[in-house]
């Protein structure tokens, strides 16, 4: 390539010859004294006079013009491409509320429906009250789950997600989650076939059992009815290796890279065949990678199912404590869904409980009532203060709503704190709420609260928190 002087020199002889003119011709170059300029030539073949060609040549520096033209080129793509990002942001922003409306509509019109059903006066059979009790107790699960979800992926991405790491033999963990999806598969008349070794894996136990029930939903999901789902555990000596392969509908080429970003779903159209917000494989991935391992997905195409690969490093100095695993903790979850305990839980303990929404009340009072506690409910701090100040050392426990009209949780907290503690200022408190983030939860604790529940609670979960603070607290 011909250097900016050669180039001049060129089309100097080309006027002289041909007789050409030269319009708008741009030379960038480093010019010795003034340094890096732009430069735009004109120059045309004047009529020769005593015999001698002339060439008229006008330079001119556009050097700040053509500038201004770069930064302008440049700041309208950047504003193009803002806007294009905010336009893709902005649809998937209207997809996700539009899905999750539709994923909360779907269960409260069941529990809605139900409902009024079993409220009416027509007589029902007793298989269909049962069924019906088991609709609406799904359909509130799974906006549980839902909310859980949405959640999870806020602590996730505002790094408040602590794991609790201790030592675990993954078989135990998948075969949990085996347990957990069972029901669901032999619905859909889907084989589950498992293969698993004994690994010892350092982790969070329920955060990676969160993992594989996501990854073996999922494939149960997208897999009809007469399929099969495997699953393998194994490991390499540096990893442990879970493999969920499925006979499902696959995953497109296309969609392959992204199935594991936020609110991403392969169909999220109103003709969708399966119902989700495109949370779950994003939950996975964040998990897998807080305790330090990758995850994958590989599916032929469209129609030939798929396999999800969980990588997870294994601890690398086992200790004989590590060696000699012990029995697998019992979860605060499985003591909900196990065994019942006695009835007579909370007898004698007296329980004074805080809501504004009566109906509320009217259920808690019922839970604990059923474990033989004496309950008094109220509907405002200012009445809970009134009986606290009132009835000196009358009540054992306090469990009170945050969001309440006019003075909320916490004002009611800090004020009881406030009080001498023969007038109760230090009765056990619970903040049991609807605000459930990790910010929340610590923001009760800071308050005065000896511990926060978010709702919806289930009934012996609430009265085993009673229990638990109650024979600790006598215990100092």
């Amino acid at each position: 390539m011909l250097s900016p002087p050669q180039q001049l020199l060129t089309i100097l002889e080309e006027i002289l010859t041909n007789n050409i003119q030269v319009r708008n011709f741009e030379v960038d170059h480093c010019f010795e004294q003034i340094g890096q300029k732009t430069m735009l030539l004109n120059a045309c073949k004047l009529q020769p006079e005593d015999n001698v060609s002339q060439i008229l040549l006008l330079i001119e520096d556009i050097t700040e013009r053509k500038q201004f033209e770069i930064e302008r080129l440049r700041l309208l793509t950047q504003e193009q491409s803002a806007r294009q990002q905010a336009e893709t942001a902005n649809k998937a922003k209207d997809e996700f509320i539009s899905n999750l409306s539709h994923e909360l509509r779907n269960p409260l019109n069941s529990i809605l429906g139900w409902s009024q059903l079993l409220r009416s006066r027509r007589a029902l059979d007793q298989a269909t009250i049962v069924r019906g009790l088991e609709l609406i107790e799904r359909g509130a699960k799974a906006q549980a789950q839902l909310i859980e979800d949405i959640l999870d992926i806020s602590r996730i991405t505002s790094g408040k997600l602590n794991l609790n790491r201790s030592t675990h033999d993954l078989h135990l963990i998948v075969q949990a989650a085996l347990d957990i999806v069972q029901l669901s598969a032999s619905a859909k008349n889907i084989q589950i076939v498992s293969s698993l070794s004994s690994v010892t894996i350092m982790g969070d136990r329920d955060r990676l059992q969160q993992v594989l029930w996501n990854l073996l939903s999922n494939a149960i999901k997208f897999t009809p009815s007469g399929g099969r789902v495997e699953i393998k555990l194994d490991s390499d000596g540096h990893s442990a290796q879970i493999q969920v392969s499925d006979t499902g509908q696959g995953i497109e080429a296309d969609l392959l890279p992204y199935i594991f970003d936020r609110f991403r779903q392969g169909d999220s159209s109103t003709t969708k065949a399966v119902a989700g917000l495109g949370l779950g494989l994003s939950i996975v991935r964040q998990l897998v990678e807080l305790h330090g391992g990758t995850v994958q997905a590989q599916s032929p195409g469209v129609g030939q199912g798929a396999t999800l690969t969980v990588c997870l490093p294994l601890p690398t100095v086992l200790s004989s404590e590590v060696l000699s695993l012990p029995q697998e903790s019992t979860s605060e979850s499985d003591l909900v869904s196990s065994a019942e305990l006695p009835t007579p839980l909370l007898a004698g303990l007296r329980i004074l409980v805080v809501d504004d929404e009566v109906h509320i009340l009217e259920l808690l009072k019922f839970m604990l009532e059923n474990y033989e506690a004496e309950v008094l409910t109220v509907t405002s701090a200012y009445e809970a203060l009134d009986i606290l100040s009132t009835n000196p050392e009358q009540y054992d426990v306090l469990v009170t709503d945050i969001g309440m009209p006019l003075q909320d949780g916490y004002s009611l907290i800090q004020q009881v704190r406030e009080l001498d503690t023969e007038v109760g200022g230090q009765i056990l408190a619970i903040a049991l709420t609807a605000y459930a983030s990790v910010q929340d939860q610590q923001r009760a604790i800071d308050a005065g609260f000896q511990a926060h529940i978010a709702k919806p609670v289930q009934p012996l979960q609430l009265a085993l928190l009673i229990a638990n603070l109650v024979a600790v607290n006598s215990l100092k």
